[in-house]
């Protein structure tokens, strides 16, 4: 064992259906192996909770297959390298990748998504706006949604960690923005701080109508994180060439049976628009590209986020379960120390 070091982990251990639930985990211990040549040893700094684990926990069809039961969560993490064998990546590198819900990663650098370079602004964000949530945001509004100045672009989910970069990417490309969040906190958080220029509340208003009176002309872009209701209140006010990203589905609750709602057929037939759906690591070959933009706008005050910090891994079985609650404020990571 390395050091004789003690690797805390936050292990899966019985199968949801539909949002995990703090008794779908347990935390165990387990050690940390020595490192075999072409090997290195990262300790987590920080885990990002995402709804995309609510997919990977299921046992349903994905584009990456379940999380066994009794392995580690899987999940993003960032962290620094401590011990290494490896060449290319040296004590006091940090790191981040797909690293799992565990204070320790043993890593031969295949599951590595970068060195973090910005060491001028916080590691956490590695996580968020200068991780995946911001790639997302950036790759599936410019190259899927693909809006024009003057456009308007709405966002559902518009205040958490993807729909808040959204907003504010359009805004930069001169875009009108409206938001679809989940209270009226939240909405005052995507007019002051994410410059939406408007923020409905789907929770207290009556969306289609809303909707319809903020886009007189119709929703050019649409940037789809949820699905369900909200989306359907959209797609009866799409814009002639309108287009439609899907990048979440976190408003429907269980694939199995297959929801029932409005047929969009109609609507995008009529509307002459396109309806895209959005994985992230398609554009894997790019994520330089988008990082670096994203890290000036950062650092020029142009990009503003939030951070919904837990401590401890005591937090973490029931960190997934509320971000589908809607209770963060921000991008949600746990602080592994």
């Amino acid at each position: 064992m390395s050091k004789a070091r003690v690797n805390r982990r936050v292990i899966l251990s019985s199968r949801p259906k539909g949002v995990p639930q703090a008794k779908h985990f347990s935390i165990d211990e387990a050690p940390v192996p020595d490192l075999a040549e072409g090997e290195f040893l990262i300790r987590n700094a920080y885990w990002s909770a995402d709804p995309a684990q609510r997919g990977w926990a299921n046992d349903a069809p994905n584009y990456l297959p379940p999380v066994a039961i009794g392995d580690p969560m899987r999940g993003f993490a960032v962290g620094k390298v401590i011990e290494s064998r490896n060449p290319d990546y040296a004590e006091g590198d940090a790191v981040t990748g797909m690293f799992g819900w565990q204070t320790h990663a043993v890593s031969n650098g295949e599951n590595v998504d970068r060195k973090v370079t910005e060491t001028d602004l916080p590691l956490s964000l590695a996580l968020g706006v200068l991780g995946l949530n911001g790639i997302t945001a950036y790759f599936c509004l410019l190259e899927v949604c693909a809006p024009k100045a003057g456009e308007t672009v709405v966002v559902s989910t518009a205040a958490g960690a993807v729909g808040s970069a959204v907003g504010q990417i359009a805004k930069i490309k001169g875009c009108r923005t409206v938001g679809i969040t989940g209270s009226d906190e939240k909405a005052e958080l995507c007019r002051q701080r994410f410059g939406y220029d408007l923020a409905i509340n789907y929770k207290t208003e009556n969306v289609a109508k809303a909707i319809k009176a903020a886009c007189p002309d119709g929703v050019d872009c649409y940037f789809d994180n949820t699905s369900g209701p909200i989306s359907d209140a959209v797609m009866a006010n799409l814009a002639k060439g309108a287009r439609i990203a899907i990048c979440g589905t976190a408003a429907i609750q269980d694939w199995d049976p297959l929801p029932q709602g409005p047929r969009v057929h109609r609507q995008l037939l009529v509307a002459r628009a396109r309806m895209q759906g959005f994985i992230a690591f398609d554009y894997q070959a790019r994520f330089p590209e988008a990082l670096s933009q994203l890290a000036d706008w950062v650092r020029e005050g142009k990009l503003s986020y939030n951070e919904h910090v837990l401590d401890g891994l005591a937090a973490a079985p029931g960190a997934i379960a509320m971000l589908y609650r809607g209770e963060n404020t921000g991008k949600l990571v746990i602080r592994v120390d």
